[in-house]
């Protein structure tokens, strides 16, 4: 279980406890990569409801880091997953829900991801492990 208080709201979708399980789950799982968060806001939106194309999720994640700004990462549905979609199977009822969950968990992972790549960039520079160029030397030029 994380330490750290998160969280999560969902918008244009009921509450559900295995997302909100997996969201606990991959907050932990950011610990691993830096151990000093702070606070943790994680926002799971299905914007849109149309009838074929409404299975993508919006997800944004806000950390909050001692000694830095907030790290905001969002998640936004691509054309390669709606390219992915046109070719499957037909659409069946029964299968709705468990579908939707499933494009919400990779919305979700994905945004981790992408969260604990800002997170290893952020403790990087604060180790000082960042290369840095030389500021190039200006003046007049003597003849």
């Amino acid at each position: 279980m994380t330490l750290v208080p998160t969280q999560v709201t969902f918008r244009g979708l009921a509450h559900s406890d295995a997302l909100e399980a997996d969201i606990q789950a991959r907050v932990a799982w950011l610990e691993q990569f830096y151990a000093g968060i702070v606070r943790c806001r994680v926002l799971l939106d299905r914007p849109h409801r149309h009838q074929h194309d409404g299975r993508h999720f919006h997800v944004r994640i806000e950390m909050t880091v001692p000694g830095g700004s907030p790290i905001v990462v969002n998640h936004e549905p691509s054309l390669h997953g709606r390219l992915k979609d046109a070719g499957g199977e037909a659409h069946r009822k029964a299968t709705e829900i468990e579908s939707v969950h499933r494009y919400a968990r990779v919305a979700l992972h994905d945004a981790f991801d992408a969260a604990r790549r800002r997170l290893e960039d952020f403790a990087r520079e604060q180790r000082g492990a960042v290369k840095t160029h030389e500021a190039p030397e200006q003046g007049p030029v003597a003849p």
